[in-house]
């Protein structure tokens, strides 16, 4: 008999409190005062959240995967603060390539992302158009890493220099298992790779899962990915005790948030810890087995064979 596929399906959180003031046992603790996004709908999900704030409103930056096309674009839903009401799905950014992990920032006066675009193999820079409708304009601005196959790019200004965290694709999980560092003067770079890259090897914590943060003794904080039982499975926190354009110095330290500590009915991972001010953005995961995935994948390749000839 056919083994019955895997699908994971991602729903996406905002805790009320600060990334750099959690732990695992203060995020049990909130649980019940978690906010939780819509579901996106049959055979689809939302993941990899950022957030930009103005007021009460909430803009959320989330990937919205499709089994039925097995790609992703990128949308934005609005948290409203003071009722809890979200708006409406509303496009961000499409390419005939699989989007994610769109991590938003302010710079400058001017709002940036940098979305996963592996598959485009670079890391690109885009920044929002002044418009009627805010933030849903995009312009690429320049390629930040050309001819790499990086994902999950993830950026910090820290002492007078940009910081960039990514994993890259490549056999046997490398992305799972392998951080790289880059830097730069500006923002728009030249950008350049670490020469100790990848500055950490390891299952238990590589691949960023949010945003960097500066600690309280001023030492460089990454969330990454704790992929020792599954893609996603749990978050980790990388703390850098030395991070210079010569050498890098990274331990993992030992807590590990999991998606049970936030969700009842999504355990099975938590890949994502973003921050928005007082807010922690997060996602967890739940794994399905039904065999109505093979038949959405067959109709895919039957749409495609079609499509080809």
């Amino acid at each position: 008999m056919v083994k019955r596929p895997r699908s994971d399906f991602w729903t996406v959180g905002v805790v009320p409190e600060r990334l750099d003031r959690l732990s695992p046992e203060r995020l049990r603790e909130l649980r019940d005062r978690i906010v939780w996004m819509p579901e996106a709908g049959d055979w689809r999900y939302y993941a990899d959240p950022f957030a930009l704030r103005e007021g009460d409103a909430l803009h959320v930056f989330v990937e919205h995967f499709d089994y039925r096309t097995k790609r992703a674009d990128l949308q934005r839903l609005t948290l409203n603060l003071a009722d809890g009401a979200w708006s409406a799905p509303k496009p961000v950014l499409r390419q005939p390539f699989h989007l994610s992990y769109p991590f938003v920032f302010e710079h400058e006066g001017q709002v940036w992302m940098v979305p996963e675009s592996s598959q485009a193999a670079e890391v690109a820079l885009y920044r929002a158009v002044d418009g009627a409708e805010r933030w849903e304009r995009w312009e690429r601005v320049c390629a930040l890493l050309p001819g790499v196959h990086a994902v999950d790019a993830s950026l910090l200004r820290h002492d007078g220099r940009w910081w960039m965290f990514y994993a890259v694709i490549g056999p046997d999980k490398r992305d799972q298992r392998e951080l790289h560092v880059a830097w730069a003067d500006t923002l728009q770079g030249p950008w350049t790779p670490h020469p100790a890259n990848p500055v950490r090897s390891a299952h238990d914590g590589a691949r960023p899962a949010g945003t960097p943060f500066v600690d309280v003794d001023g030492r460089v904080t990454l969330p990454v990915q704790d992929s020792r039982t599954s893609y996603g499975g749990a978050t980790r926190w990388l703390r850098f005790d030395r991070l210079t354009p010569q050498a890098v110095e990274v331990r993992a330290l030992p807590a590990t948030f999991t998606g049970d500590l936030a969700h009842p009915g999504f355990l099975s991972g938590l890949h994502t810890m973003s921050a928005c001010g007082d807010l922690t953005l997060i996602d967890v995961k739940r794994i399905d087995r039904s065999r109505h995935r093979q038949w959405l994948d067959w109709k895919r390749r039957v749409r495609r064979w079609f499509g080809q000839r």
